[in-house]
């Protein structure tokens, strides 16, 4: 099909990164959908959305419904007449009239090796359960969470000590990529899509901040996955005299002999805290309201040796 027509449903940096890989390969959609403006920095001032940005530096005309169940934004919707519909991290339920509309169906862009973790976090839920893979699928949608038919997928290795930041921004390069190999083929139905096994299907709910609370009961390289998976959003962290302190890089330590969350070491080459296996060694830290530092400068002017965090 010469020049298909395309809706795009993104909102985060991860959609962009395929709303831009379709631009640069001549694709322009005849839309985007994005969440509306959300409150944002310190100011909370209405912030727009990365892939609203880019779609209105790219003149693409722009629809931010609160939901897709209204009968205004489905006959807007309609009225586009598109051929395929692709969806990248949007954040909105796609209702069946709306999968319904485009006559190629629309097309998930999900970071994950599907089954495996269907839902809002997989990036967060591949580096905690220590998987030594994940990838990209282009998966066709259905009225089920992410339990439609994949076309194709791209598996990439999980670096030992990368973050979800640095996993999520190759995924999202390798997802446009994906996107614009194999585009045409979908459209054009000349390639087919197999369904998941259900059976290996797990899940990866949305994050909660109390999610990335440390607790140190739990062994040392459970909290080394835990603090790269939180790595950027929302931030692992604990508590220190009242005070929420942010663990931005951390890593397993030789075992200790005292109770879990009692700070044993802290110096330049790292804050060592007891846990119920292992030691964990902090290297990154962040005071509320403060910058980033590291451990030498986290403790330069506290004594913290001792304490039971």
């Amino acid at each position: 099909m010469n020049n298909p027509r395309i809706i795009f449903a993104g909102t985060p940096e991860f959609a962009l990164a395929s709303l831009r890989a379709l631009l640069e390969s001549g694709v322009t959609p005849v839309a985007v959908l994005t969440q509306p403006d959300r409150p944002a920095g310190r100011g909370k001032q209405l912030k727009a959305s990365p892939v609203k940005e880019y779609a209105r530096a790219n003149d693409i005309d722009v629809l931010q419904p609160e939901s897709l169940r209204d009968d205004d934004i489905v006959t807007q919707l309609a009225a586009l007449d598109a051929d395929l519909m692709i969806v990248a991290a949007y954040g909105l339920l796609l209702p069946q009239r709306v999968l319904d509309l485009p006559r190629a169906g629309c097309l998930n862009v999900h970071a994950s090796l599907l089954p495996r973790w269907r839902g809002a976090a997989p990036i967060q839920a591949a580096i905690l359960a220590a998987d030594e893979e994940s990838g990209v699928c282009l998966m066709s949608m259905t009225a089920g969470l992410d339990c439609g038919p994949v076309f194709v997928s791209e598996t990439l290795s999980i670096g030992v000590e990368e973050n979800a930041g640095e996993l999520h921004d190759r995924l999202a390069e390798a997802g446009g990529t994906l996107l614009v190999e194999h585009l045409s083929d979908i459209v054009d139905s000349r390639i087919d899509a197999a369904e998941q096994n259900e059976a290996a299907a797990t899940y990866a709910p949305k994050i909660k901040t109390s999610d990335a609370c440390i607790e140190w009961h739990r062994s040392a390289d459970e909290l080394a996955r835990l603090v790269r998976a939180y790595n950027p959003v929302p931030g692992a962290y604990f508590m220190l005299d009242d005070q929420r302190i942010k663990c931005w890089q951390a890593e397993p330590s030789s075992a200790v002999d005292a109770p879990p969350g009692q700070v044993v070491a802290a110096g330049a080459d790292g804050v060592v805290v007891a846990c119920g296996a292992g030691a964990l060694r902090l290297l990154e830290l962040q005071r509320p309201g403060k910058k980033r530092v590291n451990a030498g400068q986290f403790v330069a002017n506290a004594d913290i040796v001792g304490q039971q965090l």
